[in-house]
């Protein structure tokens, strides 16, 4: 070892001064770093792809779907247009399968017994909806609460549908029928008796009705006019099947405008309502029946903390708190959300199906002059529905033959063995289906028929386990009792105000997804 070495810095030799100097290191440092930075988001992108294609393998399990999904999407582009023939396929493919879409792992349970026990398992799942429906609803909205603070809302909500609220909804229905079928009338005679669209006017009427039967007269007009018209943008917003963000200008953005929009209105509604009741005013909506049942429910509880004594036939069949005008408004709005699609598809069905087969139409209409003794105006009660039979027959066969919900999404929220062999992952949404359930050839002989018969003569009554229309379970449709009678009461009007004809296509028997389900129009 040199004890008396010199160590000097290469750049203090001149030579070595001017190669550095020639150097542009920057330069090499970011080609380094270019090359590299591109390198590296590669295969971070060709990982990310890896891990959602092993994830997608590992949650399909043993149950049938696809080999393999597109990278992060999945059959995105395939629900923005969604072709009930390949709904339909997947049904059939199994009584559980899957796809993967975005985010979100989606298994589909086909037969009755699978649906059945989605829908009763409330344990493992709750109901979601898809992505856009909690933005659009508001994640605080009751239909997404669960276990007892669901239940507790509900039962607070039940009295909204017994059959005396429902016999006070009445007239107020027949009001905006007779309107409605006049201008149908009117749009006919100015198009000079040649075939229209009619399906956008069945929406209208429905959401008429809706709205007349929620919040009665306390919505202007013009309000009115504005929710039927934009309420087509919520429900193509729902076309976005699990896409996790709004975007400007997208579907999505202007169904949230629409949905804002909408509550806004049915706030208004809820205070004009608690004016009104506070006042001592009849009740004539489905918001009245809550306003004051909240009113009756405060005044008993200031009796009882002022220590008047109370007897038992005194205190509320139902004590309920006091709720906020948005509180209300986002009810109101999910019984809308669950009748607008839903009654608008039934209508278009039930127009369509009657013009396709005069004797069904003749028969509700004989059925429905007969009870009213001939006079088509005369009110029709409660007690009369249950003396039409056929009216009741054509309505109960056009919601299993076409039913307008074919699909019911729910979120898992723990790991939900669904069967020996399978368990559906966490965090995946799975959705029941009502279809085949209610096309199923041990429950409805001939059941790609029409055949209104079967709930005369035949059992179809006895089928109801198959009678999925309206869900099962703890969270089965409140309204199912008023949308029946809504039906009724808006073909048996029409068998007597109206007459009318379908312009058959070669599509006319197919169906279009579009929430719902509507007829093919061309």
């Amino acid at each position: 070892m040199t004890a008396n070495a010199s160590f000097v810095s290469p750049t203090a030799d001149a030579k070595v001064a001017h190669m550095v100097s020639q150097l542009d290191a920057g330069g090499i440092v970011s080609r380094i770093l270019q090359v590299n930075g591109w390198a590296l988001a590669l295969t971070v992108l060709l990982m990310l792809v890896a891990y959602d294609q092993i994830m997608y393998i590992w949650q399909k399990g043993s149950i049938t779907g696809p080999a393999w999904k597109a990278p992060f999407i999945g059959p995105f582009l395939e629900s923005v247009k969604p072709d009930f023939r390949k709904y339909h396929a997947k049904w059939l493919s199994g009584p559980l399968s899957c796809v993967s879409v975005f985010h979100k792992f989606v298994v589909l349970a086909s037969t009755r017994d699978m649906a059945r026990k989605v829908l009763n398992s409330p344990t493992y799942v709750k109901p979601c909806v898809v992505d856009a429906a909690h933005k659009l609803l508001r994640p605080t909205n009751w239909v997404f609460l669960d276990g007892k603070a669901h239940v507790d809302y509900r039962k607070g909500l039940n009295g909204l549908f017994t059959r005396q609220a429902l016999e006070k909804y009445l007239p107020g229905q027949e009001e905006v029928y007779n309107e409605y079928f006049a201008r149908f009338l009117q749009i006919s005679k100015d198009n000079n008796g040649e075939p229209v669209p009619f399906m956008p006017e069945f929406r209208e009427v429905m959401c008429a009705v809706s709205c007349r039967t929620f919040v009665g007269h306390y919505l202007p007009k013009s309000a009115l006019k504005k929710i039927s018209d934009d309420y087509y943008l919520i429900t193509a917003a729902l076309e976005l099947v699990n896409f996790p963000i709004i975007l400007p200008f997208t579907k999505s953005w202007y169904g949230k405008k629409a949905a804002d929009m909408v509550l806004d209105e049915f706030s208004k509604c809820a205070a004009k309502s608690k004016v009104r009741m506070a006042a001592g005013g009849e009740k004539e909506c489905i918001l009245d029946f809550w306003v004051a049942s909240m009113i009756e429910s405060e005044n008993y509880r200031k009796k009882v903390a002022s220590g008047v004594k109370m007897d038992d036939y005194e205190k509320p069949s139902m004590l309920i708190r006091d709720f906020s005008d948005f509180e209300i408004s986002m009810t109101i709005f999910t019984f809308l959300f669950a009748s607008q699609d839903a009654t608008s598809s039934a209508a278009t069905w039930l127009f369509q199906i009657m013009a396709d087969r005069p004797e069904f139409l003749e028969k509700v209409r004989e059925e429905n002059l007969a009870i009213r003794n001939g006079d088509r105006n005369a009110p029709v009660t409660l007690d009369q529905f249950e003396q039409m039979p056929w009216t009741r027959a054509v309505v109960k066969e056009t919601l299993r033959y076409r039913p307008p919900v074919i699909m019911i999404p729910y979120l898992v929220k723990k790991d939900f063995p669904i069967t020996d062999s399978y368990t559906i992952p966490k965090g995946s949404m799975v959705c029941p289906s009502t279809y085949l359930a209610l096309h199923d050839p041990e429950a409805y002989a001939d059941p790609d028929s029409f055949v209104p018969e079967r709930w005369i003569t035949g059992n179809a009554d006895q089928q109801v386990k198959n009678w999925l229309v309206f869900g099962t379970g703890t969270h089965y449709c409140l309204g199912q009792t008023y949308a029946q009678a809504n039906l009724m009461l808006m073909i048996g009007k029409a068998s007597m105000m109206l007459d009318w004809k379908h312009k058959i296509t070669p599509k006319s028997e197919e169906i279009k997804v579009f929430a719902t389900i509507f007829p093919m129009v061309r």
